[in-house]
């Protein structure tokens, strides 16, 4: 079984190591009139699996089984070189041990140059990791179980160096396979399945202690924290590394001495749980250590254990690949999440700066992660409000038209109307936080610009987890406290009772690009009572207006009756 990790090293082809031309002559002097690297020479490295373990030779039947071992370039940086390169294979130290075959990139070419020797050939590097070549390995006719060599790869390209690499190949090996489990895939929060992990060695020899990664996402869990694994959680994730030590035997089963529990939490929606195993050695203790930083022990003094399987299970195929050792169980849970969007008020005068603080938060009670697509989950909608010029927007934000489309291309001024969409996980207890600029151009009394939490898409703009679409929509309001109207817009980029956007009517104004962005001022419309940031946005409303200017008319009245009081003493 390769011991090259595939989950913690993966295999990346080259975007074309030929159409690539990346990393090495842009940062190497042209000067440089021979191969010999100097001091300054930018490096590359080559890699590749640390072990490969081979099927052993075995006379007829259908061929030797193959093993492939990966071999990649990395860049050190972002720049380009565009020279040729070659890359040498060293096979002595395998000779009797593995007959070697080889599966370049598209625009590599490989060749045996020699007795035990061979050489792929190429033009351009592209930056970070791109294949060159996968070695094709089988066990030579002769070798023993347990036969070692060794492949060594070095490298050469004007003005660079490449950092040797070699590969390690064994007859015969450990294969662990791991067997799926039957869950029920549409789970109801709360419910708990047992997960009694089972693996088989299809190998030809006993792996010596055996790395268990069980890796779930936000909305499920396992209760059981054991002494010798290691756990880690992230924003989305939760991992667990237990080191089971004993000699698991070739052509033997195994299970755990006590089923796992996956309990499926009140947050869950869609999600993952992930269940691998490994022999323990270079490639797993590599991945332990990468964690152990931030990896924390069980503290309920429980071991977990395997132990040999009750009844002999159905054997499969023998297979080195790296495929069979793990899987993953997709869940759907029926749940709900409310994203609640929120907006702010500012006030300042013509040619003042203030900060709109807007965006949305998540009151669950699910989580919502597009974990295999990686898409947003989400986008906010922000239409800036009249009058009013935005000059600096979040990272990630996109300027669209007042009517929600893409802008002429080179646009580089500001927008009347910005999308920010979300990452691909949004916790429970998360949301979306924006921050703009917003250069007040013109000072309009109440001047309102609108926030939508929707879809990420505006043809898909509705939040189908979301049960509450009439808090989707808040509002930005400039100078809404200095006596001005403060109404909900009448036009604009959402609906306040679905959240999702629509065209906008803008007024002709004066002032800067968001002016005419959001819908139409009307003074006397109802107040917008949308909530954000815990507190209800400050604005004026009408009625306010009317009674300051009832008082107002009052007591001119009455000034003028006592001025005319006064006149008429004194004529008498």
């Amino acid at each position: 079984m390769t011991r090259f990790l595939p989950r913690t090293a993966p295999p990346i082809r080259a975007g074309g190591l030929v159409a690539a031309t990346a990393l090495l002559l842009a940062a190497a002097p042209h000067t440089v009139a021979s191969a010999a690297p100097t001091a300054a020479a930018p490096v590359v490295a080559l890699g590749g699996p640390a072990q490969t373990a081979l099927h052993p030779y075995a006379e007829g039947g259908d061929g030797p089984k193959r093993s492939t071992a990966r071999i990649t370039v990395t860049g050190a940086d972002d720049t380009a070189y565009e020279g040729g390169f070659t890359v040498t294979f060293d096979l002595t130290g395998a000779a009797g041990i593995a007959d070697v075959a080889f599966e370049p990139e598209a625009g590599i070419e490989c060749a045996a140059t020699a007795p035990g020797s061979a050489t792929c050939t190429g033009h351009g590097i592209s930056p970070g990791r791109s294949t060159v070549t996968d070695l094709l390995l089988t066990a030579a006719k002769g070798s023993e179980p347990g036969g070692t060599g060794t492949i060594r790869v070095t490298g050469e390209a004007e003005g660079t160096a490449f950092t040797p690499f070699t590969t390690e190949v064994t007859v015969g090996g450990p294969d662990l396979v791991m067997h799926r489990l039957p869950f029920d895939h549409e789970p109801v929060p709360g419910q708990k399945q047992q997960a009694p992990i089972t693996f088989t060695n299809r190998g030809s020899r006993a792996a010596d202690g055996v790395v268990l990664t069980l890796r779930h996402s936000r909305g499920l869990d396992i209760p059981q924290r054991y002494s010798n694994c290691a756990y880690t959680t992230d924003e989305a994730w939760t991992t667990a590394r237990c080191t089971v030590e004993g000699a698991f035997e070739a052509g033997a089963t195994y299970t755990l001495a006590a089923p796992l529990t996956l309990k499926t939490t009140d947050r869950a929606y869609r999600d993952i749980f992930g269940y691998g195993i490994h022999e323990a050695g270079a490639g797993a203790g590599a991945v332990r250590g990468a964690t152990a930083a931030r990896a924390t022990r069980g503290t309920t003094g429980e071991v977990l254990r395997a132990v040999p399987a009750p009844r002999p299970m159905t054997a499969r195929a023998l297979d080195l690949e790296p495929g069979d050792n793990e899987h993953e169980a997709d869940f759907r849970t029926e749940n709900t999440a409310d994203f609640v969007a929120y907006g702010d008020t500012a006030s300042g005068r013509a040619g003042a700066t203030v900060t709109a603080r807007l965006g949305f938060r998540n009151d669950g009670p699910a989580w919502i992660g597009h974990l295999r697509s990686g898409e947003s989950v989400a986008a906010v909608d922000f239409t800036v409000p009249q009058g009013a010029t935005v000059t600096s927007a979040p990272e990630g934000c996109r300027g669209v038209s007042a009517e929600g489309t893409a802008l002429p291309s080179g646009w580089t001024g500001p927008a009347p109307r910005y999308v920010c969409p979300t990452p691909a996980t949004v916790r429970d207890d998360g949301g979306l936080d924006l921050s703009f600029g917003l250069r007040i151009d013109k000072v309009l009394l109440g001047a309102v610009g609108r926030v939508v939490v929707r879809g990420p898409e505006p043809r898909a703009a509705g939040l189908p987890f979301d049960p509450e679409p009439g808090n989707n929509t808040a509002r930005v309001v400039l100078n809404g406290e200095s006596g001005g109207p403060s109404p909900a817009p009448s036009d604009g980029p959402g609906d306040g009772a679905s959240g999702t956007p629509g065209s906008a009517t803008p007024t002709p104004t004066t002032g800067g690009a968001g002016a005419g962005a959001g819908g139409t001022v009307a003074p006397g419309a109802a107040q917008n009572t949308a909530t954000g940031n815990g507190g209800s946005l400050a604005a004026t409303g009408s009625s306010t207006a009317m009674a300051a200017s009832g008082l107002a008319v009052t007591a001119l009245t009455a000034g003028l009756v006592l001025f005319t009081a006064a006149r008429r003493r004194r004529r008498a």
